[in-house]
């Protein structure tokens, strides 16, 4: 049977993809609602839950199963579009094996030294990938008259990449010379502070933030904590994030003390502790004496900022 004419933003997208806007378009000139696709993909022997639909058509996850594969060609079908003008969208399979979680670095390549991190995790048992990816993460920072670190504050909204996950690891690691056992941690948002395990020869330390629920693939979660600084021995000279698996946004704001302000600060990323700066950008302080970044769509990988006070 002849196919119609597909509208004009739906036969671009089936010319040039990716698959999900391709699949959004089609469903949007159908007019169906997803509970109505699934039913008909059910009448035809596919059984697929809105909520894959859904993450299909979103690009948060990709059918990759034998059974989801053969799920797009039913929806050829059903959708009314020319035989395989989606399944050639999908391109060749991914290798991962987790093909629905991002890609995770171990913390030991992010953190130094690296056997402070790996005894403090295996201490409390935690897994090389803990099954979350960071969506957005808002963090601002505050440093003192004294050029010292005093807190840190944390909007961390997080998804959950596999079920059952009820907890988030917040690492912490001070400047050199801090007393890791005065520094308080902070749980103030959909969250409560478990276990929390201190290397104080490394100035670091690990908190589990225990979430009110156990989280389902897909879940999002917001988590508000933080960190009462201890004083260090030196002035603060950087504030850098450790991301493992990369994140969707993240967004640094460092606020100085009018009384003590830097001669200069510098954005700037890193793949590795020992690895020279990457990416180097100078920034302004603005009216409030604050310098800020925005970053997306991060790889695994070490971002943050730094300054000069002579």
């Amino acid at each position: 049977m002849q196919q119609p004419p597909a509208p004009p933003e739906l036969a671009l997208a089936l010319r040039t993809g990716p698959f999900h806007l391709a699949l959004r378009a089609a469903i949007a000139a159908r007019g169906l609602a997803l509970h109505r696709l699934r039913q008909r993909l059910a009448q035809r022997g596919v059984q697929v839950g809105v909520t894959s639909l859904s993450y299909w058509q979103q690009g948060r996850r990709r059918p990759e199963r034998p059974e989801s594969l053969r799920a797009v060609t039913v929806l050829e079908e059903v959708l009314e579009l020319p035989e395989h003008s989606l399944t050639r969208l999908l391109g060749p399979r991914r290798t991962s094996p987790d093909p629905a979680g991002p890609a995770v670095r171990p913390y030991r390549d992010l953190i130094s030294p690296a056997e402070a991190v790996d005894g403090l995790l295996a201490v409390l048992s935690g897994p090389p990938d803990t099954g979350l990816h960071t969506v957005t993460h808002i963090e601002r920072i505050r440093v003192g008259a004294d050029r010292c670190l005093q807190r840190r504050d944390s909007q961390h909204v997080l998804r959950a990449h596999r079920d059952g996950i009820d907890r988030y690891l917040a690492i912490y690691q001070g400047d050199p010379g801090c007393d890791i056992e005065r520094v308080r941690v902070r749980a103030e948002e959909n969250c409560r502070t478990g276990r929390v395990r201190r290397d104080p020869a490394a100035h670091m330390l690990v908190a589990e933030l225990l979430l009110d629920r156990r989280l389902r693939t897909g879940d999002t979660h917001l988590l508000g904590y933080g960190f009462d600084e201890a004083p260090a021995t030196g002035p603060s000279r950087e504030y850098v994030r450790g991301f493992n698996a990369g994140a969707g946004q993240y967004v640094l704001q460092v606020t100085f003390d009018p009384a003590a302000l830097p001669v200069r600060c510098d954005r700037f990323m890193r793949r590795r502790p020992e690895q020279s700066a990457l990416e180097i950008e100078e920034l302004t302080l603005d009216g409030h004496h604050c310098a800020h970044l925005v970053a997306a769509d991060l790889p695994p990988c070490l971002l943050g900022l730094r300054w000069d006070w002579e």
